[in-house]
This record gives structure tokens, C-alpha cells and sequence, in this order.
């Protein structure tokens, strides 16, 4: 259903305008929906049907977006693969969707599962002449991806996200950030996640150009800006601060950029500081959300103000968000719960784990394990989190994740992972380790053992070790607040 609101709208109202822009071509929406389809009859001659799953482990490109919309044109689910797993981790995800094929870039470490079907995309190229017809499948409630996120127990588990959820998001973050006709798009975050992935379907159909860096850094992302005349992009606020700090900044024409979106962790009032002095005249945009949701609250440029700061702003119309206490009942303004949802862009559920969908999704509401409140005149505010997890440069780590890889350590007794706060990534990952008696570990040994198993985001960045018991409640639960409260004393919230 998406292509035909997306691409193909592109194509009906401007065929000959420009949809992607390399370094030495440009491709028009009529001519990308000429090989879209040629892409989607390849698949379709190597087997691929509808409700198929295709695994994608590319980097940011052209070849990424044109592979997504292929599927989304034809049923095909799509497994974006996040480039920075480890192949373990790829191997579990792999098993998990198992997918009929994988396309993927020679230059990405490659899980050591092996598919029925495979493409090196760089090194042979989908054959895009002489391919069966495709003829676009319009279903709003098929699955159009599986993104998949770190798992709360050690694993992780797939979004099924539909065309009508992705669509939705498309209008919700419209209402924040309104959409220009024409106009240029960054992908400088990565496409595999739910902040840029709804972009790369509401670029076409707006009639924006897009154009990709394979990784973001601050040169990449100026020479982009500057050589593209870039109007529009999203990132995460460690992005932001790096090219704030990006001592060479100002040898490059960035006026054309006019619109910033940022997400996926709260941002420091210091860093919006910064952003506005770099660039003056650009509209901030901030957005609030999840993997199982898409979009959930904006601020908008004009609510960056000082007593605003430190919220993720309002909902728009088609969200209702709560903020509701243990027994699920709503609580007033100023007092703090968990936020649930309900909406068009909330997810059908996880795949192949209907036990957690019911867990997280009770009587209609997404319960996303956020603690924060909402005031008097509707502003949402993020105080920490009820799930055991730390995001750190906009990638979300599940602790317990890491501590089953450090419990496997022979020398390890005990561990408790948390995060403590950090000016660049937000957040860090810091474990606490409790030694077996008469065995010896540094700090090094462990984080390069847990290198061996975890994607280097998860990795700690910080170990320390203790002589005593790790602190327990009556149950025998280990009391992380109790090892993280001296980290976080003085903070205006309880996450980076």
C-alpha cells in the first residue's frame, strides 16, 4: 500500500523531477520507478513472494532505499539488519525472521548464518533488464519490515511494523514538521532505524530528493550539506554534538539547510545552545519515540524555549499517549507514570513472540516503560526508563543483554550493566562485577570478552569491580539504582 502513496504519488505528480542525486548523475522519480520495478520482478524470479522475508545488511546508499521500496512494492517484508551487530548477533536474527535471502556490502562484517539465496550487492549487482512484471500489491495491514531491536533477555526481537503503521508515522511527523514540496534529504542517520526509516517513504511523496552518506561524520555530513544544497536531514543529538564541536564547520556553506529533526535520546539545553549559534536560522525539530511506535511527541522550533527544554514535547492528532500508575489508571498532570499509547503507527506486534506482545500491549495500549509526566498544558516529560535499558548515541542497549555475555565469563560471580551519564553519547555502558573467589579479571579482559559476542555499542565502556555482594532487595534482585544513583546525582533526569 505504501508504494502507491509514496513513490508511485512521486511519479503521477513529479515524474521528471529529481529523486536521488550522485556524485556524478541524477535519477528522476519516473526513471527510479522504472528500476524499482525491474528490481522487484528480479526478486520475484529468484522465488520471492508475498509475506517473504528479504534480510538487508548495506550501508547507508541508493541501492539500500530502491531494495526497500522493491519489497514494499510487491509484499516482500524487509529485514533491515543494524551494521553495527556482531555476526552472532546477525546469526539470531537471521533464525528468528528466517528470511529467503540476504542482499548485502562486501565492506560490512557478514553473519556466518548461511540463506538459501544470497547477493554481495557490490561485487554482483540485481540484474535489472528482462525481469518479470511486478505488479504492485496494495494491502495496508501486510508487514512491511521487521526491525529489530535488542532483546530484554538476551535476545533480539523483531517489530512487525505494517504499511498502514509507516504510513501513519508519515503524517504524524508531518504535523511537526511540515512538509515542503521539492527540497533536499539527508540520510545521514542510518536507515535501518525507525527515526530515518519512514523518511526514505515520505521523500517520494513530497517530491524531495534524497541523497545518503554511508557513515555519518561531521566532514561527511558538511560536504554532503554543502555539494547537495541539503535542506532537510535527521539526527541523534551525539551527531549533533560532534558537528557543533567539528573544528572546520564553518569553512563550509551550510545556508542551504533549513529544517533539523533530532531524536532517539534526550538532548542537553547546552547542546541546543551550541546548534543555534552554528546555525542561526534553522528550525529544530524534536522528536519522541520507539520502534514498536514510530513517532509519539514533537517540539517544535518555536517550543525550544527555556522552560520547555528539557520536554519531548506535545502529541499531535491520531496519538493518544498517558501517563498512567502501577494499576494502569490514569494519573493527573504533574505526576509521574509510565507512558502508554494507542494510534495508527503502534506496532501489530513481535514477531513469532505473541507471549511479550501481550505483555507490552494490554487492553489496546502500548506501554513503552518510560517514566515521566505530562503538565498542565499537555508538554511530556522523559524521567527515566522502567525497562533495564540505556541508549547511547541514539542505539538502545538492553542491560541484561550484556550481563548474560558476562555472566558467561568463568571468573565473573556476579554483575549488575547500567548507564551512567556521558556529555558526547548521553549515555554510556558501565558494568559492575563481583568476582568468583581466588580468580583475577581486569577491566580489559572483560570488555574484550565481551567484544567477542556484543555489537561495540553494547560493549562497557567503564567496569568496576567489587569486594562485597552486589546490593540485593528482600527478593534477591540486584538494586541497580542503588549503583547508579552516584553517577546521576545532580542530573536533571534519571537518563542521558
Amino acid at each position: 500500500m505504501i508504494y502507491a502513496h509514496s513513490l508511485g504519488r512521486a511519479v503521477r505528480q513529479y515524474s521528471h523531477k529529481t529523486a536521488f542525486a550522485l556524485a556524478t548523475s541524477r535519477t528522476t522519480f519516473q526513471e527510479l520507478d522504472n528500476r524499482v520495478a525491474r528490481i522487484a520482478g528480479n526478486l520475484i524470479a529468484h522465488g520471492f513472494g508475498v509475506g517473504d522475508r528479504l534480510a538487508i545488511l548495506l550501508p547507508n546508499e541508493t541501492d539500500y532505499i530502491e531494495l526497500i521500496y522493491a519489497c514494499s512494492k510487491i509484499g516482500v517484508v524487509a529485514v533491515p539488519l543494524n551494521t553495527r551487530l556482531s555476526p552472532a548477533e546477525m546469526d539470531y536474527i537471521l533464525a528468528d525472521a528466517t528470511p529467503r535471502g540476504l542482499i548485502r556490502h562486501s565492506s560490512l562484517p557478514s553473519p556466518t548464518a548461511r540463506l538459501p539465496w544470497e547477493r554481495i550487492i557490490d561485487q554482483e549487482p540485481l540484474q535489472t533488464d528482462n525481469s518479470p512484471d511486478s505488479k504492485p500489491v496494495y494491502d495496508s495491514d501486510a508487514v512491511l519490515a521487521l526491525i529489530y531491536t535488542s532483546g530484554t533477555t538476551g535476545h533480539s526481537k523483531g517489530v512487525a511494523l505494517t504499511h498502514s503503521n509507516v504510513f501513519a508515522n508519515i503524517h504524524f511527523l508531518n504535523y511537526w514538521m511540515p512538509y515542503a514540496e521539492g527540497g533536499v534529504f539527508l540520510h545521514a542517520a542510518p536507515i535501518f532505524h525507525i527515526m530515518d526509516f519512514p523518511l526514505m517513504f515520505a521523500a517520494p511523496a513530497f517530491g524531495t530528493c534524497q541523497i545518503t552518506i554511508p557513515k555519518f561524520s561531521p566532514e561527511a555530513f558538511c560536504e554532503a550539506v554543502e555539494g547537495y544544497h541539503v535542506t532537510h536531514t535527521m539526527l541523534v543529538p551525539t551527531m549533533i554534538n560532534l558537528l557543533t564541536r567539528f573544528p572546520e564547520v564553518k569553512k563550509y556553506d551550510l545556508s542551504s539547510l533549513q529544517r533539523l529533526a533530532y531524536g532517539g535520546s534526550p538532548i542537553a539545553p547546552e547542546l541546543i545552545r551550541r546548534t543555534r549559534e552554528l546555525f542561526p536560522h534553522l528550525e529544530l525539530t524534536q522528536g519522541y519515540g520507539a520502534s514498536e511506535t514510530g513517532f509519539l511527541t514533537g517540539l517544535r522550533d518555536q517550543e525550544h524555549t527555556p522552560d520547555k527544554l528539557t520536554s519531548c514535547g506535545r502529541t499531535c492528532p491520531g496519538i493518544d499517549l498517558r501517563v498512567v500508575d502501577e494499576a494502569g489508571k490514569e494519573v493527573q498532570a504533574g505526576q509521574a507514570g509510565e507512558f502508554v499509547v494507542r494510534g495508527a503507527n503502534v506496532m501489530r506486534g513481535y514477531w513469532n513472540n505473541p507471549e511479550l506482545t501481550s505483555r507490552v500491549v494490554r487492553e489496546g495500549l502500548y506501554h513503552t516503560g518510560d517514566v515521566g509526566y505530562r503538565d498542565a498544558d499537555g508538554y511530556f516529560y522523559i524521567l527515566d526508563r522502567m525497562k533495564d535499558l540505556i541508549v547511547t548515541g541514539g542505539e538502545k542497549v538492553y542491560c541484561d543483554e550484556v550481563e548474560a555475555v558476562i555472566y558467561r565469563h568463568p571468573a565473573v560471580y556476579e554483575a549488575a550493566v547500567f548507564g551512567i551519564p556521558d556529555p558526547l553519547w548521553g549515555e554510556i555502558v558501565m558494568a559492575c562485577v563481583v568476582l568468583n573467589s581466588g580468580q583475577q579479571l581486569t577491566a580489559d579482559e572483560l570488555i574484550s570478552f565481551c567484544r567477542s559476542s556484543l555489537a561495540n555499542f553494547k560493549v562497557p565502556r567503564r567496569v568496576e569491580f567489587s569486594q562485597t555482594e552486589l546490593p540485593k532487595n528482600a527478593s534477591g534482585k540486584i538494586l541497580k539504582r542503588a549503583l547508579r544513583d552516584r553517577f546521576w546525582a545532580g542530573q536533571e533526569r534519571a537518563v542521558g
